[in-house]
């Protein structure tokens, strides 16, 4: 291929070379403010909230015109091939063999079970509804974060994370009719619990493979391994009639395969390296308020003043659980 005289060989590296390590510098949080490693942690994570809190809107906007499983393996495609386009582009070499599993382990919940459960909760769960429920997904990610990490929660942080569960738990189990449904669990909320079993996994799997290589980079590698089957996945489940898709649909799958399935976590993970997995992972707890403030303009769906209380005392178990001791296991 040939440039153009003024993109020299040398010119291409040294571009090569600023965006690698403006990523690396992104990735690691090292950015030039008066801020602690806490501090810019806590920023990176309200900033990584905000991105994944679209993700339920999104995918209603796409999930009318579009088929789940198409748009799981769409969101995952077009996330791993522009993964790999910046890959090739930096030169990354492959990630040591030793992380190859932990990479695999850590995409089954991000690239698959995160995505699919939360497509197949979107076709009968109002996105309001759906955000209050994913207020849970602290719980999950404290839970795993004990298991795959060396993060030790006080009781006090416990009890917070489960009084912010408890409430999740009734909001479910009392307004039903928000769904046109009675009251009780329904089946996509059994779905939004998947989707919080496999968020809370993968963000606590994917903040310890951030302590160990580029926050970025462990989800570029997690969707770039998956790129072949998802884009199998993609033929498969092709459906006919794409040209009648609206351009509203077009845009939330693009939202959530560039943003939710792969830019939103360049910032999460680095807050996540940052600040600790237990601490980062309760700012998930703020989703309800992003998503009940999109769920109107972007779906069109009516707010309940039900839904705002319920995700204000969510809210607030958050805070609570911030002044609450973490400690690490040596």
């Amino acid at each position: 291929m040939r440039y153009p005289v003024w993109y020299s060989r040398a010119r291409r590296s040294s571009l090569r070379a600023k965006l690698r390590n403006t990523l690396s510098i992104f990735a690691a949080g090292r950015i030039q403010l008066r801020l602690s490693n806490q501090q810019l942690g806590y920023a990176l994570g309200f900033a990584g909230v905000c991105l994944f809190g679209a993700t339920l809107p999104a995918t209603k906007l796409a999930i009318p015109a579009m088929d789940p499983l198409f748009v799981t393996a769409m969101r995952a495609s077009i996330a791993g091939i522009t993964s790999v386009a910046l890959l090739l582009v930096l030169r990354r070499p492959l990630p040591p063999r030793a992380l190859w599993l932990p990479l695999l382990l850590t995409g089954t919940c991000t690239i698959v079970g995160f995505p699919l459960f939360i497509s197949l909760a979107a076709v009968t769960v109002p996105a309001a509804h759906g955000g209050v429920v994913l207020g849970i997904m602290p719980i999950a990610t404290v839970a795993a974060a004990t298991l795959v990490t060396n993060e030790r929660p006080s009781l006090g942080f416990w009890l917070a994370s489960v009084a912010g569960a408890s409430i999740v738990v009734y909001f479910v189990l009392s307004n039903g009719d928000a769904q046109g449904a009675a009251h009780g669990i329904s089946a996509g909320d059994l779905y939004l619990f998947g989707t919080v079993i496999a968020g809370g996994f993968g963000y606590a799997m994917s903040g310890k493979l951030s302590g160990l290589m580029p926050g970025w980079e462990v989800i570029s590698w997690q969707v770039a391994a998956f790129l072949p089957l998802s884009a199998l996945a993609v033929v498969l489940t092709w459906p006919s009639g794409l040209a009648d898709v609206p351009w509203s649909a077009w845009g939330g799958l693009a939202y959530i395969g560039l943003i939710s399935q792969y830019g939103a976590f360049f910032v999460f993970n680095a807050a996540m390296a940052l600040g600790g997995v237990a601490r980062i992972g309760q700012f998930i707890m703020l989703q309800p308020f992003i998503v009940v403030a999109l769920a109107a303009p972007v779906n069109g769906e009516p707010i309940h003043l039900s839904t705002i209380f319920y995700a204000v005392l969510v809210v607030a178990t958050v805070i609570a659980g911030q002044y609450m001791r973490v400690s690490h296991k040596k």
